[in-house]
């Protein structure tokens, strides 16, 4: 199983402050229940992939998907908080499961100004539901959308 001893690349998936995952305004986030990661308020409403690798699920409410990273790695890109209950308004995903994605790619539009009226933060995880063993190392700070950030080793 070599292939989970490469390092992986790490991608801004949003243009705006990146943020340890401790930060986020939601216990199940903050707590790493779901797995070690980051976050980004985001300046803008263009969301891309925060790895190379292949669209394995799309949220139905269109909040969260689910992307197989090359080397291995399962990651989870969360889109705003309590965002589920908004049944995918304010949503607009650009590609399908089974596509092959790059940090270039735009995985989806929000509309952040209506989950602000809506009552909900804007924050967008970026959740490694796998790292086992291996670590995770990302630059906060402000990034634009698909900088390298950091790495998993």
């Amino acid at each position: 199983m070599g292939f989970f001893n490469k390092k992986s690349l790490v991608y801004s998936p949003a243009k705006g402050l990146v943020k340890p995952i401790a930060k986020v305004n939601d216990e199940m986030f903050s707590t790493k229940a779901l797995g070690d990661g980051f976050a980004v308020e985001p300046a803008d409403g263009t969301i891309t992939a925060p790895v190379n690798g292949t669209v394995t699920s799309i949220f139905p409410t269109k909040h969260a998907i689910s992307l197989k990273g090359k080397n291995g790695l399962d990651v989870l890109l969360h889109i705003g908080i309590d965002t589920v209950e908004l049944n995918g308004s304010g949503f607009t995903i650009k590609v399908e499961e089974g596509e092959k994605v790059t940090p270039d790619t735009v995985l989806a539009e929000v509309d952040f100004d209506f989950l602000q009226a809506e009552g909900k933060d804007t924050d967008v995880m970026v959740v490694f539901t796998n790292l086992d063993k291996r670590t995770l190392e990302i630059e906060e700070g402000q990034a634009d959308t698909g900088q390298e950030i950091g790495v998993v080793s």
